[in-house]
């Protein structure tokens, strides 16, 4: 991966960053670096999502997906549990026969026409929470098994988990004797994909565990003390020093449609990890070229409290189909011969141009292609940026409170326990309007 930070210096965006600024700026990374390197070598809590690639067991994923042939993988998670599995499987698993399917949410229409979809004969369930708690994973985790169960499907032979040492989901496990994985220790589930929570369906679609661990392995080795030597450190650093001037929206858009859901993960990891005492960068997800069309008119003329995030791999896939024909319309002309992806470079070129010719702030982050090494390397990447910006915002980044006391206050109102956060919900103000 590399980062372009041309576009947020001073001298062409405002907010920007002087030399001056960058200088003193990584006066306060190589500190950081410091505390991180610690963490990661004690293996403290968070600091060990860093040290995922070297810790993580391809051979034990693959162990226990063996034996499976499905043409479905359904993961039924929340957040963490999630967003990394989909981001790998939607950017790495085009070409594999196996769909990749996640319940992350418990509406019920859509749960509904999910599993009537689904051919549950030959779906493979991976059921995953690091507590064995998760109300909406172990809710949609018992209405998935009653619909296999009504189909003639004996959902024990073809359910996975992914869970803690101990919890519900874990004594389901050891009762129904079902192949079960440990989540990592140490690592929050928004640190988690390159790990048994993102891997399983990855691995049932038959992408390389290895290239991936390999890629993220090859980011760990190239942290330094210095945004001009680390990528990861100089978009996190960067990121952090704009939102500190103004910039508090940083919208990340790829220009690649299998990296549209990295987008979404990205948005938690931002948002959960940094969003504390008051501050915190708002992530906000597009897709290039589609939001040209419907949010580039905001961040090229709307506040100056915006950061532009650009993805793209340097190397896409051609062939006859994706040329555009020759036309004898004149004002098509143009068109005729190209692949779509050169039109999409020519796209992400002239929408970061126009950003930058109205001084507004925008990176570019580069991979080489979207293969399995590369997207390995930019999710650890993006992690120990995130990690690096919350060291400078001086924010507890692992935990997250306020997702917590939402938490509490469902199963208040659920009946699952007597916390006092489900009190506040009784206790709305109301002035409705009919």
């Amino acid at each position: 991966m590399n980062v372009d930070i041309g576009n947020a210096l001073g001298s062409v965006a405002d907010p920007g960053l002087s030399r001056t600024d960058l200088d003193e700026l990584d006066e306060r990374v190589a500190d950081a670096h410091d505390r991180i390197a610690r963490g990661r070598a004690d293996g403290e809590f968070g600091y060990a999502a860093l040290n995922l690639p070297e810790r993580a067991d391809p051979d034990e994923i693959r162990r226990a997906v063996d034996g499976f042939d499905p043409a479905a993988v359904l993961t039924v998670g929340i957040g963490g549990s999630a967003l990394g599995a989909v981001t790998l499987t939607r950017a790495l698993g085009g070409d594999s026969p196996v769909d990749h399917y996640a319940l992350d949410n418990v509406d019920p229409t859509h749960t509904e026409r999910l599993l009537a979809d689904l051919p549950l004969e030959e779906t493979v369930v991976h059921a995953v929470s690091r507590s064995g708690t998760t109300a909406e994973t172990l809710a949609n985790f018992l209405v998935v098994r009653e619909a296999m169960e009504s189909a003639g499907v004996d959902w024990t032979d073809r359910t996975v988990v992914t869970t803690g040492e101990a919890g519900p989901l874990r004594a389901l496990a050891d009762r129904h004797d079902l192949p079960a994985l440990d989540t990592p220790a140490g690592v929050p589930g928004r640190f988690s994909a390159l790990s048994t929570v993102g891997l399983v369906p990855a691995a049932l679609q038959g992408v390389d565990l290895d290239a991936l661990l390999a890629g993220g392995q090859a980011a760990a080795d190239a942290l330094a003390g210095s945004l001009y030597d680390c990528p990861a450190y100089a978009y996190g650093a960067v990121s952090q020093a704009l939102d500190e001037r103004g910039a508090t929206t940083n919208a990340v858009m790829p220009y690649a449609e299998s990296l549209e859901a990295f987008a979404e993960w990205f948005a938690q990891l931002w948002a959960e990890s940094l969003g504390k005492d008051g501050g915190g960068q708002t992530p906000v997800r597009a897709l290039g070229a589609t939001d040209q069309h419907s949010q580039l008119q905001l961040y090229r003329a709307g506040r100056r409290d915006k950061l532009v995030t650009f993805v793209r791999p340097r190397e896409r896939p051609s062939s006859d189909v994706t040329t555009v024909p020759e036309t004898d319309v004149e004002a098509l002309s143009y068109l005729g011969g190209r692949d779509l992806g050169t039109v999409l470079d020519a796209e992400f070129e002239a929408t970061e141009a126009s950003l930058a010719a109205a001084g507004r702030p925008n990176v570019r982050v580069e991979i080489p292609r979207v293969d399995a090494e590369s997207v390995g390397r930019l999710l650890y990447d993006m992690e120990a940026a995130c990690v690096l910006s919350g060291e400078l915002a001086g924010v507890e980044t692992f935990d997250q409170p306020a997702v917590e006391w939402a938490k509490n206050a469902t199963r208040g109102l659920l009946g699952g326990s007597d916390a006092e956060e489900a009190d506040a919900v009784r206790q709305k103000t109301e002035l409705v309007v009919d």
